[in-house]
């Protein structure tokens, strides 16, 4: 399966990947209500980090994720991929490219599957996706600000 979140920010791409490069950018990127702790702060810039991260699913389910950073190309992408969590499999890219007038193009790509197999698929659109969509909906504008008035 696959979600995918763009959005167009007035700021070059080396600033829009400077801003995930902060020390606390993860920090700043997980939304209040996903009451998470972060066990462990990956660098981004280092291909084998690892992030650790614990949460409650739904509120209830306690859940680690543990995701390891495999690609590094700035100012254009990196990717990281979950090593164990809460899905089957996850990969996320984040792509920053270069747009019109001097904006840029911030475009998180997410192939997933969920668990429990083919009941995990069927309730995918229903679980899933409207969490991704709240949730990146809320990183983008966070990075957008970030991005925008730090020029």
């Amino acid at each position: 399966m696959q979600f995918i979140k763009e959005s167009i920010i007035n700021a070059a791409p080396e600033k829009v990947f400077a801003f995930h490069q902060l020390p606390d950018a993860i920090e700043r990127l997980i939304p209040p209500w996903e009451n998470a702790k972060i066990i462990q702060k990956a660098d981004i810039s280092q291909i084998g980090s690892r992030a650790i991260i614990e949460q409650k699913i739904f509120g209830l389910i306690p859940s680690r994720w543990t995701a390891e950073h495999t690609k590094y190309e700035p100012p254009r992408l990196f990717e990281d991929v979950q090593i164990s969590g809460p899905f089957a499999s996850w990969r996320h890219r984040h792509i920053i490219k270069p747009h019109e007038n001097g904006t840029t193009i911030l475009r998180d790509e997410i192939e997933y599957e969920p668990p429990f197999s083919i009941f995990g698929r069927i309730a995918a659109p229903f679980a899933v996706v409207p969490k991704l969509e709240k949730m990146f909906a809320y990183r983008h504008e966070v990075t957008r600000k970030w991005c925008e008035e730090n020029v």
